[in-house]
């Protein structure tokens, strides 16, 4: 099986951090193949930066179908473009918001969502809402970070995400946490063992569902709203 993970910002280290964190969670025999939105903004910070992004997305999810890729996982916390990348792709595609906001509804009945900046609060609020699970989520909240400060070593960004996370747990009474942002892959482990609740990764969740979903035989819809797009 073939898994394309594509990060639609433009930095390749936080690329080579996902392709990681997915191969971690796939199973053996699972390959994961990495791609970088060419000419995207370098992190996607508000919808500007997600609209500026898509056409490097798509020309990544165009080229891992023709490598004949069994899924793809979308490697931003915005799920920018899945309804477009799902129109291009045969087998499943999923966001990480998607799959880390329904694995934490299987774990726990409460949850929180911590991101970076605070401008991508109402963005993902609004996502939670189309899944279905805002009664669910207790709080998004912001660990006041920007997305490349996850990529600076010396960095205080993991303390700053650490600190927001025990608020969550004390404030929100909330009995899981998500981590709001690709660039926190690496960090799932230390944090939940730092915070004692199940910290939830978008892109080892989204990783192994896609590899469910494809195991069983499952391909995207092309009746509809996820039909091919029309040539023009």
């Amino acid at each position: 099986m073939k898994i394309l993970v594509v990060n639609p910002n433009s930095t390749e280290s936080m690329t080579r951090k996902i392709v990681e964190a997915a191969q971690a969670a796939a199973s053996p025999g699972v390959t994961i193949l990495g791609a970088t939105a060419a000419g995207a903004p370098a992190s996607i910070e508000g919808h500007f930066d997600e609209a500026m992004s898509l056409p490097g997305l798509l020309a990544q999810v165009a080229a891992g179908e023709e490598q004949g890729v069994d899924g793809i996982v979308v490697a931003c916390f915005d799920d920018p473009g899945i309804g477009a990348c799902r129109e291009l792709a045969t087998g499943p595609v999923l966001g990480i918001c998607e799959a880390a906001v329904k694995a934490a509804s299987m774990l726990a009945t409460s949850f929180t969502v911590v991101t970076t900046l605070p401008r991508a609060v109402p963005v993902i609020e609004h996502l939670i809402h189309g899944y279905g699970l805002s009664h669910q989520c207790r709080r998004v909240r912001s660990a006041a970070i920007p997305v490349l400060a996850l990529e600076e070593e010396g960095s205080d960004a993991r303390q700053k995400i650490r600190a927001e996370i025990l608020r969550a747990i004390e404030e929100d009474h909330c009995e899981a946490v998500v981590l709001g942002c690709a660039g926190m892959a690496d960090l799932t482990q230390w944090l939940s063992q730092e915070t004692g609740i199940p910290v939830i990764d978008g892109v080892s969740a989204a990783t192994r569902m896609i590899e469910a979903l494809a195991g069983c035989g499952l391909k995207t819809s092309k009746i509809n709203a996820y039909a091919r797009p029309n040539r023009k």
